[in-house]
């Protein structure tokens, strides 16, 4: 009985005898080319595609390279344009630095003027302000000076005209306040009395008289009448500034009071 071969002892008689049988056999040689031809090309197909590819890979390096030298020229343009603004703004940075170097130090001398402009305003000020106060003080001296000698003037006068026209002697009243009734702490107290017959009238001559001018005169009579045990007969203000307040309180109190000494009726000194 005759063995039957597999199919992998058939390839392997296949493998090991077809390379000799190519060589020596004409039509097995033939048969495997036309079943190659099938499944490949032949020598010339194969040409013909290998210089078509050929071709193709020569238009797509000649491209490539086209392509690259214009991105290459691209790049440098740009590169150029990258230093060019770069050194622009490297220029405009050093120009801004110097702007701001030069605005800092403008700032610093305004700021210095500014503060010498202050100081020199700050001491004219200080001098405005010592003038002023020397000012106020000069006129208050000044005014202090006129009213005391005003009222000095006055009183001398009066007493002239009264003692040479009339019956009456005109004195200056001088006693220590020891229980501070008039000005709540010990104190000399000063009045002018004019004196008929034993009768006391008090004057008192002012330059300007405030409301509480009245009361301390009104506190005078009352420490005159207490310490002297002696009545007044006539209590009269005289002064050129006279409050109204003052006057109303005074007229309340029973005072006379008269702008100028001319108003003041002497002649009852007479009867």
């Amino acid at each position: 009985m005759q063995k039957t071969l597999t199919k992998k002892e058939i390839k392997e008689i296949i493998l090991t005898e077809l390379p000799g049988l190519i060589r020596k056999d004409p039509k097995t040689r033939e048969f495997i080319l036309q079943l190659a031809q099938e499944r490949f090309a032949d020598k010339k197909k194969t040409e013909d595609r290998f210089e078509t590819l050929l071709k193709e890979i020569e238009k797509l390096r000649v491209e490539g390279e086209k392509k690259w030298e214009e991105m290459r020229r691209w790049w440098n343009e740009n590169q150029k344009k990258w230093e060019e603004n770069q050194r622009r703004w490297e220029e405009n940075q050093k120009r801004l630095e110097k702007m701001e170097e030069e605005w800092n130090k403008k700032w610093e001398e305004n700021q210095k003027k500014w503060e010498e402009n202050q100081k020199v305003i700050n001491e004219i000020l200080a001098e405005i302000k010592l003038l002023h106060r020397k000012h106020d003080t000069s006129i208050g001296a000044l005014g202090a000076r006129w009213g005391f000698r005003a009222e000095r003037s006055f009183r001398d006068a009066i007493k002239a005209i009264l003692e040479e026209s009339f019956p009456v002697k005109v004195q200056r009243y001088h006693a220590k306040d020891e229980e501070g009734l008039v000005f709540g702490r010990p104190d000399q107290i000063e009045l002018d009395l004019i004196v008929k017959n034993g009768e006391v009238i008090v004057a008192e001559i002012k330059s300007s008289i405030s409301k509480g001018d009245v009361a301390t005169f009104i506190r005078k009579l009352e420490f005159y009448t207490k310490k002297e045990g002696r009545p007044v007969t006539r209590k009269l203000l005289i002064s050129p500034m006279v409050d109204s307040s003052a006057k109303e309180l005074a007229e309340s109190a029973g005072i006379e009071v008269y702008g100028y000494p001319e108003e003041v009726d002497f002649q009852e000194l007479q009867n």
